[in-house]
């Protein structure tokens, strides 16, 4: 080729200069005295490892079903120990390089050998300890590359070209080793935030002793300031001025005044409801239009109630602000319900109250706080007299408690054991005429 491209003549250079680098170690007492020193360093490495690792793994590691945050630590620490060969071997290395200088006056040899055992330290690290499928992809297509470029001295010459690569994004400059660094440093923060949010969330909900509404409002308060701080610390690391962000928020400002208006509402009045508390997770609500259902999962956006039929509604927050919400339940709190029954005319009604009271009371669900069962007189219908029975349980009538079911069971098996009549409609047919011959 005539004109072959930089790149094509930059490798060839490189190449002359490994070659030459090479005839020079193999012609040179000093450079074989390195290698000598690099096989005897990685041999004692091998035989201590072999040798003291299973004992160290035993020091280490747990007592077997050990539980705890220590345990934890001796597990994790556990996984390191496959790097115990190549650094103890780049240790050993580093010894022999200080006493080659010290008799030569060069140790390029062993400087080379410690990068290459530097670059098995990496591999050995994405191979055997990283578990996460997201950290291994980057261990193996980010780390090892990296390790291998700095082991063969073409780290600073790869970063500087890179560094003379620029990118342009309207008024955003920047290069391509900035990108790079951008896109590796945001992959890691990111997945980080994930995983710390992960962790501050389980342990917020762990909080026993906070009600539900301050666990959510404390779980999406550190979830905002994790991810918001990992935006924030990877535009400082990708070089982008903090100006252009303000420049960004006054956009996003003008897009919300404009046609993002529900979701600021939505979003505001989360925490509104997160704040006060008046409606939180396992609350029992209906809703002016009617809906009703077990509120499941508050988000930044909108509640999701479960109703008794398995069916889940998604409701905006504003609607919990904006409009009447009626809440039957705080956690299990105390509901008052009533049936109605009637007796027939020719019953002594005195007797009534004490009878259904007494049989009510004895149902295990009935509770004697605030109020226990209370008997009422309602009127005086067509067929007989009509009465009604109040009483106070703790949870909902409705789908798996069947409590005013229950109730009249227990009202009938009273009435028939007493021999009280429970009425039912009479009609009197008059014909008139007579009757047909």
């Amino acid at each position: 080729m005539d004109n072959p491209p930089d790149i094509v003549v930059k490798a060839l250079d490189y190449a002359g200069q490994a070659q030459a680098l090479a005839l020079s170690w193999a012609t040179s007492p000093a450079a074989w005295s390195q290698f000598a020193l690099l096989a005897a360093a990685w041999l004692l490495s091998l035989l201590v490892s072999r040798r003291f690792g299973p004992r160290l793994a035993a020091l280490i590691g747990p007592k077997e079903g050990a539980r705890g945050p220590v345990a934890a630590a001796r597990r994790f620490a556990l996984r390191f120990l496959p790097l115990l060969l190549p650094l103890l071997a780049y240790g050993l290395t580093a010894v022999g390089e200080a006493i080659t200088r010290s008799l030569f006056g060069s140790g390029a040899v062993i400087a080379f050998g410690k990068r290459v055992f530097l670059f098995l330290a990496a591999r050995s690290f994405a191979r055997d300890i990283l578990r996460d499928p997201f950290l291994r992809l980057l261990g193996r297509y980010v780390l090892i590359p990296v390790a291998a470029l700095y082991a063969l001295g073409l780290l600073a010459p790869a970063t500087a070209w890179l560094e003379a690569q620029t990118v342009e994004l309207g008024n955003i400059r920047f290069s391509l080793a900035a990108l790079i660094r951008g896109l590796i440093a945001g992959s890691l923060l990111f997945w980080l935030g994930s995983w710390s949010n992960r962790q501050s969330a389980g342990y917020i909900k762990a909080q026993e002793e906070l009600r539900p509404a301050t666990r959510e409002l404390a779980a999406k308060a550190a979830e905002v300031a994790i991810f918001g701080a990992a935006f924030l610390l990877l535009l400082n690391i990708m070089g982008i001025d903090l100006t252009t962000v303000a420049v960004l928020g006054g956009a996003l400002g003008v897009g919300i005044g404009l046609g993002l208006q529900q979701i600021a509402a939505n979003f505001i009045s989360g925490i509104i409801l997160l704040v006060e508390g008046q409606t939180t997770v396992g609350d029992y609500v209906e809703l002016d239009g009617g809906e009703k259902g077990t509120i499941v999962k508050m988000t930044a956006r909108a509640c999701v109630l479960e109703t008794f039929d398995g069916r889940w509604i998604v409701v905006p927050n504003e609607h919990f602000i904006t409009t009447r919400v009626v809440n039957y339940s705080d956690q299990g709190s105390a509901n008052r319900y009533e049936v109605a029954f009637s007796v027939s005319y020719d019953t002594d009604i005195n007797r009534v109250p004490g009878i259904i009271t007494a049989a009510v009371e004895a149902l295990p669900f009935i509770l004697k706080a605030p109020d226990g069962p209370d008997v009422e007189l309602k009127g005086f219908g067509e067929s007989g007299i009509d009465f009604v029975v109040e009483y106070w349980v703790s949870g909902i009538d409705d789908g798996r408690n069947k409590y005013a079911s229950e109730v009249l069971f227990a009202i009938w098996n009273a009435l028939k054991a007493e021999g009280i009549e429970i009425p039912y409609p009479h009609r009197v047919v008059e014909l008139r005429g007579g009757l047909p011959a």
